[in-house]
C-alpha cells in the first residue's frame, strides 16, 4: 500500500511540474528558512518600472519612453517618432517587453507614447487597461490583451481618452468589471474607464493632503467589501461612495503624522477578506508601512537623507470606532512594495532606509526583505527577516507575486536616464526572484498540487478543488484562496486582493487525494469579475496557484 501511495505522489507530481507555470531548472535547490534569491536575467534591455501578471503566465514590463536608447532593439527596424520627445525625436529600442514566466525568455513590445509614472488594471476578459502618463501620454489610454505566442500581440493605444491628465494617478477594477482612476499630479479629480459621461469628478480630500511636496500622489486605493473605496493619501484616509462622490466618513488620521504615499513613499495593502464563519460581515483591515517624514523630501533635495519611517499601522475599517494599530518595522523603510503571499502572510520588499522617493534622493538600500504574518497574535513575533538580494532596489523598482509562489522583482532607477556607470545607484535592467521559505524542498511532502478545478465559476458557487499531497495532516489546515494579480508600480500593488473562500468540507478520495468544497466569493464586492490565482493551502503551505475565472 505504502509503495503505490508513493508511486502515485511522485506520478502527480511529475505531471504537475510538466504544466507548473514555472519550470524547475530556474529553481535554486535549496531555498532555506530565509528564502532564495535566484537571477533570471541580468538584463532584460528595459527598467521593471511598471509589472503586470497576465492570466498567460506572461508579465507586461515597461519604464518609460524618454529615457534615450534602452538596451533593447526594437525588431524589424521598427522606431518610434516624437517629434516632441525630450530624449530622442527617433527611438528604435524598446521601453516594454513581454516577460514569459514559463521558460523565462522575453520579447520587446512597442509602445508609442510615454507612460512613465502610469497606472493600470486588468478588466474582467483579461485584458490590461493602462492609463495616463507624461507628456504625450498623460492622456492615454493603451490596452494589451493576452495572446498566443505566433500571434505576436503588442499594445493598442488610445489618445485622448482620459477626460484629465493621470500622471502619478491610481487605479482600482470595481464590481461592475469598469475601472476608477484617481488622482495625478495636481489634479484632484477621479473619472472611469469606459468613460462615465459626468466625469471627472471633482475630489477635495485630494486638495486637502497636497503639501509643499505633494505627498499625495499615488494615492492608496482598495475597494471594501461595502462596495465603498478605502483612499489613504499623505496622512489622511477616507471612505469615498464612488456612484455618488460622497465622502461617507473620515477616518483617524494616521498615529506620528508622517506622509505615507509619494514621493514620502510607503505601502499598503488591504489584508485578506475571509469569508469562513463571517456571513455577510467580512471584516476589512488595511495596512500601511514606511514612508517619510514631513520634510524628507526638502533636505533630500539639499542632500540631507532622513532616517525613513519604520511603523506600520492597521486599521479595521469595517469597525464602529476604528483607530490605528501601530507596530515597529525591523528597519525603516521608504519605497519598499508590500505583496500578499499565498499564505496570507505580506511581503516586504525593496526600498531604502532614508531619504525619499524622487531622482537619487535616497540611501541606504534595504536588500533584505520582511515577512508579516497578520494573523499571528504576538505583535514581536509577526515580522521575520529573509535572505539579502543581489543588488539594490531604490527609485522606480516594482514586486509581483508569480503563480509559483515565487516573488518578480526589477528595477531601481534613481538616475534620469539609463545611467550604468559613476554614479551611486545605476540604471538596473536585471530580474530576480525570491522564493519564500514556504518554497523549501523540505516541506515537499506538506505541499499540495491541484489535479483538478473548474476554470469559470460565478459569485456563490459551490464548486470542488481536487489535490494530492503526500503528508495530508488534516482537513482543519485545508484553505482555499484567490488572488487578484496587482498592476505594480512606485511601490503600490493597485488591485491586489485575496479572498479566504468559505470552506464546506475535506474529503479522501484515493492514496494522498482529496477533494476540498468550496463557496466562491460570495459578491463582486469582495471579489470583482475576472482572473484570479488560486491556492490550496496546506499547513501553510500553498500550492502551484492555478487560474480561476469569476464571471
Amino acid at each position: 500500500m505504502l509503495t503505490n501511495i508513493i508511486k502515485l505522489f511522485f506520478f502527480s507530481l511529475s505531471f504537475f511540474i510538466f504544466i507548473s507555470p514555472i519550470s524547475p531548472q530556474f529553481l535554486p535547490p535549496n531555498y532555506g528558512h530565509q528564502g532564495e534569491w535566484t537571477l533570471l536575467h541580468e538584463s532584460t534591455g528595459i527598467v521593471a518600472m511598471h509589472m503586470q501578471l497576465l492570466h498567460n503566465n506572461k508579465v507586461v514590463i515597461y519604464d518609460r519612453t524618454d529615457f534615450g536608447r534602452s538596451n533593447l532593439s526594437l525588431p524589424g527596424g521598427l522606431c518610434r517618432y516624437d517629434s516632441g520627445e525630450q530624449a530622442l525625436t527617433y527611438d528604435c529600442t524598446a521601453h516594454s517587453i513581454l516577460y514569459d514566466t514559463t521558460n523565462n525568455g522575453f520579447r520587446p513590445l512597442m509602445v508609442q507614447t510615454d507612460v512613465w509614472c502610469s497606472s493600470g488594471s486588468v478588466i474582467p476578459n483579461g485584458t490590461l487597461v493602462q492609463t495616463g502618463g507624461f507628456n504625450d501620454g498623460d492622456h492615454v489610454v493603451r490596452t494589451f490583451s493576452p495572446c498566443l505566442d505566433h500571434e505576436n500581440c503588442d499594445w493598442l493605444e488610445f489618445p485622448e481618452y482620459l477626460l484629465r491628465r493621470r500622471w502619478y494617478g491610481t487605479n482600482h477594477i470595481l464590481p461592475d468589471g469598469s475601472i476608477i482612476i484617481v488622482g495625478g499630479r495636481r489634479e484632484y479629480s477621479y473619472e472611469f474607464y469606459p468613460r462615465n459621461p459626468q466625469a471627472p469628478f471633482l475630489l477635495r480630500f485630494l486638495i486637502e493632503t497636497t503639501d509643499y511636496a505633494e505627498n499625495n500622489l499615488y494615492p492608496f486605493v482598495h475597494l471594501l467589501p461595502d462596495g465603498n473605496l478605502f483612499l489613504f493619501a499623505n496622512t489622511r484616509s477616507i471612505l469615498l461612495d464612488y456612484k455618488q462622490n460622497r465622502v461617507v466618513r473620515e477616518f483617524p488620521e494616521i498615529t506620528g503624522g508622517d506622509p505615507r504615499n509619494y514621493p514620502s513613499t510607503g505601502s499598503s495593502v488591504l489584508l485578506p477578506l475571509d469569508e469562513n464563519n463571517n456571513g455577510s460581515n467580512v471584516e476589512a483591515e488595511i495596512m500601511v508601512c514606511g514612508g517619510a517624514p514631513k520634510d524628507s523630501y526638502g533636505r533630500a533635495l539639499r542632500q540631507d537623507f532622513v532616517r525613513a519611517v519604520s511603523s506600520c499601522g492597521r486599521l479595521k475599517v469595517s469597525h464602529v470606532n476604528p483607530n490605528w494599530e501601530m507596530e515597529p518595522m525591523p528597519t525603516p523603510r521608504v519605497m519598499s512594495d508590500m505583496l500578499i503571499l499565498p499564505t496570507g502572510d505580506v511581503i516586504i520588499v525593496n526600498g531604502g532606509e532614508s531619504g525619499t522617493a524622487g531622482w537619487n534622493n535616497a540611501r541606504d538600500p534595504v536588500t533584505r526583505p520582511i515577512i508579516y504574518r497578520p494573523s499571528v497574535h504576538e505583535s514581536s513575533l509577526r515580522f521575520s527577516v529573509m535572505s539579502p538580494a543581489f543588488r539594490p532596489r531604490l527609485y522606480h523598482s516594482s514586486a509581483i507575486l508569480l503563480p509559483d509562489g515565487r516573488v518578480l522583482i526589477g528595477g531601481s532607477n534613481p538616475q534620469i536616464y539609463y545611467n550604468f556607470t559613476n554614479v551611486l545607484y545605476p540604471t538596473d535592467l536585471s530580474l530576480e526572484a525570491f522564493s519564500p521559505p514556504y518554497l523549501s524542498v523540505e516541506y515537499t511532502a506538506l505541499r499540495p498540487r491541484i489535479m483538478h478545478v473548474d476554470q469559470t465559476v460565478r459569485h456563490r458557487q459551490s464548486f470542488r478543488v481536487k489535490f494530492i499531497v503526500l503528508n495530508f495532516l488534516s482537513g482543519n489546515v485545508v484553505s482555499v484562496r484567490i488572488i487578484a494579480p496587482s498592476f505594480t508600480t512606485h511601490s503600490f500593488a493597485m488591485n491586489q486582493r485575496m479572498v479566504v473562500m468559505n470552506k464546506l468540507g475535506v474529503s479522501r478520495v484515493g492514496p494522498a487525494v482529496y477533494n476540498v468544497d468550496v463557496v466562491a466569493p460570495s459578491t463582486a464586492e469582495i471579489a470583482p469579475p475576472g482572473y484570479y490565482l488560486l491556492f490550496l493551502v496546506h499547513a501553510e503551505i500553498p500550492s502551484p496557484g492555478v487560474w480561476l475565472k469569476i464571471e
